[in-house]
């Protein structure tokens, strides 16, 4: 799980993977709606004027002085489904962005949304 005291204090940051590689910078942070739990991050990736939010989960991510890591590999996260940078991850997006990691994917009881934007 993500351990930071204010996760806003963290945007901005490098997230880098699991062997310190670079894969852009930390642009917000999605919850499970469940829990309201940190969840997933969107990652700006991309070159200039073509940039792009990649999602990436936050298991077991930890922080370091000015960086998140996370325990996937750059090429990974950086084919992960994506959004624009001005974008939102439609409901219907979901569940591709869970199984693209091999995660388990359920909506909420009631059918609701599973991530929330921070």
């Amino acid at each position: 799980m993500f351990e930071a005291e204010n996760i806003r204090d963290w945007r901005g940051h490098d997230v880098v993977d699991a062997d310190g590689h670079k894969i852009g910078a930390l642009e917000a942070i999605y919850v499970d709606t469940g829990t309201d739990l940190p969840s997933f991050a969107t990652v700006t990736v991309g070159m200039m004027g073509r940039h792009r939010l990649v999602f990436v989960p936050l298991d077991r991510a930890t922080v370091g002085p000015g960086y998140l890591k996370v325990l996937y590999s750059k090429k990974q996260v950086k084919d992960a489904p994506s959004i624009d940078t001005d974008g939102e991850l439609p409901a219907t997006g979901e569940e591709e962005v869970f199984k693209h990691y091999g995660l388990e994917y359920q909506p909420g009881a009631g059918g609701e949304r599973r991530l929330g934007r921070r």
